[in-house]
């Protein structure tokens, strides 16, 4: 069965429109490098280039990880990691990983679901 085929950074506009106080969107392959999306324009990154790298490479790690529970818990739908000065999201999309990240007062509850509704569309 061949995986579906998503237009990536379509995806990414769209997440940018759910909330004004999202700040980044974007896909991270499996290897932790990043392939659309990226940070909204006018946002004064909270990291540095050499940062989000790293936190990119540590993404990719860790959904890696999380895989190994697939078969007795059932695949991740989301992961969110709330922070002091951010919300972040993960959501996999076939072998990649859509990455949104917002204000740390985003609404969690309803953020999460609406990227979901986005990426089945």
């Amino acid at each position: 069965m061949s995986a579906k085929i998503y237009d990536y950074t379509k995806i990414c506009d769209s997440v940018f429109t759910i909330d004004p106080k999202i700040r980044f969107a974007g896909v991270i392959n499996e290897r932790g490098r990043l392939v659309a999306g990226g940070m909204k324009e006018n946002v004064e990154p909270l990291e540095s280039e050499k940062d989000d790298e790293m936190i990119f490479m540590e993404l990719a790690l860790r959904v890696k990880m999380r895989k190994e529970f697939d078969k007795q818990l059932g695949p991740v739908n989301f992961a969110l990691a709330s922070r002091e000065r951010a919300l972040a999201i993960s959501v996999i999309i076939n072998d990649d990983i859509l990455y949104v990240v917002s204000e740390p007062d985003s609404d969690y509850g309803s953020l999460p679901k609406k990227i979901i509704e986005i990426i089945h569309s």
